[in-house]
């Protein structure tokens, strides 16, 4: 296997590595996914997901690639295999608090009355969104790679050398493995917490603005279930689910919504964030090989997909010439 046989090579099949070779497949660029782990292994697996461009910088190209991939989203919505769904719900927040600057961009937002607010909280504002199934989704996005003829390999990448013979570009979409690959030290995990119970009729979505709290608590609606939040556990490495966290989020959860006190939990999530000061869309030349970053994207890694993944196809496509 040497440079004759893909344009480019695609490092991580999370939700970033699968959306860049799809983007580049369909450009009819030939692409080949290397991956330590398949999709459904993967942090991306771990997420929620909501598409909402929080806590990342910075804000002027989080702005342009949110606004991509919810326009990507509400196209996918229509498909039922796809795993994304328009729904509407609540984000709200314990304390007096100014509307987000991306709620404009969402249908139906607006501000919440006092009597659609649960107990103890100030503000809210009401919109549709796009949801996202992770499992269901992270298998129709590796079904399109696949069906736009992207190879996907079991292969552990210690260094960004060994992917120098194998194509003429290197996307490196590794997640928090770029800290070791690349190396970049800057890149850190934030931890994260999530768990599944049966759904007792739940139809809404709700999110709390914790700010910048660990402590984080929202619960979307899947069919028969209910994906309950969270945690933002700065620099823990454990991808072991914690009793104590996941009885926090149940708790946190049941106060909001007392449906869920007696939901029972049928599954529990665990992912790394991969998080630094900015998230890195940007080529970078390394002797011969030339290496097209799309990394650090930390909790927005579905809301910032398609966008940074057609920024980075863009770059592939000006390092092929």
């Amino acid at each position: 296997m040497g440079r004759g046989d893909v344009d480019a090579l695609v490092i991580g099949a999370g939700v970033s590595g699968l959306t860049t070779a799809i983007c580049l497949a369909e450009r009819g660029i030939r692409t080949r996914i290397w991956t330590a782990r398949m999709p459904w292994e993967t942090t991306s697996a771990a997420a929620g997901a909501m598409w909402g461009p929080y806590l990342v910088e910075p804000l002027d190209r989080v702005a342009v690639w949110s606004q991509s991939t919810l326009a990507t989203l509400r196209q996918l919505a229509d498909n039922p295999e796809s795993g994304v769904r328009l729904l509407a719900g609540i984000e709200a927040s314990r304390t007096p608090t100014p509307p987000p600057d991306w709620g404009g961009q969402l249908e139906g937002f607006r501000l919440c009355q006092p009597g659609e607010l649960p107990d103890g909280f100030a503000t809210g504002w009401r919109f549709i969104a796009p949801l996202v199934d992770m499992p269901t989704y992270l298998g129709y996005l590796l079904q399109r790679a696949r069906a736009a003829g992207v190879d996907v390999e079991l292969r552990t990448v210690r260094s960004l050398d060994e992917a120098s013979d194998a194509a003429p570009v290197v996307v490196n979409c590794a997640g928090i493995g770029a800290r070791d690959l690349v190396p970049d030290p800057s890149l850190a995990p934030i931890r994260g917490q999530l768990v599944v119970v049966e759904n007792p009729g739940i139809t809404e979505f709700f999110s709390e603005d914790t700010g910048l709290s660990p402590e984080l608590t929202h619960f979307y609606p899947f069919g028969d279930t209910v994906v309950l939040g969270g945690l933002a556990e700065e620099g823990a490495w454990s991808m072991e689910p914690d009793p104590a966290v996941a009885a926090g989020i149940l708790k946190r959860c049941a106060e909001v919504e007392p449906r869920l006190r007696d939901a029972s939990a049928i599954g529990h999530r665990v992912g790394l964030r991969p998080t630094r000061p900015e998230v890195r869309v940007e080529a970078e030349r390394l002797g011969a090989l030339h290496v097209i970053h799309n990394y650090g994207h930390g909790g927005a890694g579905v809301t910032l997909s398609w966008g940074c993944a057609t920024e980075a196809a863009d770059l592939v496509v000006a390092s092929l010439g």
